[in-house]
């Protein structure tokens, strides 16, 4: 591709360690056991995708203008984890469980905390509504303050370089913070709580994202973040700036992988964008 935008943004969406396939010498140690950390969520082809990011921000860093990067942010209790909940018998739900409503109801699966019990129906009812995701309890996977939050090395060296060379901060957006709520979408929570604002739409994200001629994303995964926050941009964009289009959105389909099991959701999204009119490239192959 040869032709020159005058703003170019990157977003790059939770590149984070725990959901990283990093070799093991890339895995950190537990200072107080000498135990091993490895990553909790390992989307399988993600620390390669990581690596190709980092190679596209240094060779083509001089043309972005600006670089936003999200961060999945977990509490340790969180209505999508394993210690919110339990099976009916007591014992521990398994990590990869999906709940419905429905089940909740038949008393197969309870949250732990029988007080929270109508707020949780309440939330299991408006998320399956929507058609979009059905309740998924995910291993523990980037809570705040660990390793396993933290972005992955040479994402963050590449975008350290970055900085340093334009003089200019990355933008970091966190998500997720709100237990009661799957965020997978930068830009809104699935079912936003009206007592946290951060779980409502994100206009000020969505301002800046406007002011671009190009935005670039990569990302991972792309069967669930990256997808919720594309698919979030091309909705609530346009009411920011009413003259964007899908065309100026650019996926980098070599730098984001999905989670195992969600192949075809990964191909069903990336052919609704193509349809949608939003561009597709590889990162070795882009110019700016």
């Amino acid at each position: 591709m040869s032709r020159s935008f005058d703003t170019i943004q990157l977003l790059i969406v939770d590149p984070q360690n725990d959901f990283c396939d990093l070799p093991p010498d890339w895995h950190a140690v537990n200072p107080a056991t000498r135990a091993p950390i490895a990553p909790s969520l390992p989307v399988s082809g993600a620390h390669a995708d990581m690596q190709r990011l980092a190679q596209f921000i240094r060779r083509q860093g001089p043309h972005i203008e600006r670089i936003t990067v999200t961060l999945d942010s977990h509490q340790r209790i969180d209505i999508a984890h394993p210690g919110f909940w339990q099976c009916g018998d007591g014992s521990d739900v398994a990590p990869f469980t999906p709940i419905t409503a429905a089940q909740v109801l038949a008393a197969e699966f309870l949250p732990r905390d029988p007080g929270t019990l109508p707020r949780v129906l309440d939330y299991l009812h408006a998320l399956e509504s929507q058609g979009r995701y059905t309740l998924m309890v995910w291993p523990v996977h980037c809570e705040i303050g660990s390793w396993g939050h933290g972005i992955h090395a040479d994402v963050l060296a590449a975008c350290d370089d970055w900085q340093l060379r334009e003089q200019r901060a990355v933008r970091n957006v966190f998500k997720g913070m709100n237990p009661w709520t799957e965020n997978y979408s930068a830009i809104q929570a699935e079912v936003p709580d009206p007592q946290d604002p951060d779980t409502m739409l994100n206009t000020r994200l969505l301002q800046a994202l406007a002011s671009s001629d190009r935005l670039l994303i990569a990302g991972e995964a792309s069967s669930h973040c990256v997808r919720a926050t594309t698919e979030h941009i091309l909705r609530f964009l346009p009411e920011i700036a009413p003259d964007w289009t899908p065309a100026r959105v650019t996926l980098l389909t070599d730098c984001m992988s999905p989670v195992s099991g969600f192949e075809r959701e990964h191909a069903a999204f990336v052919q609704s964008m193509h349809t949608q009119g939003v561009q597709l490239a590889q990162s070795s192959e882009l110019s700016l």
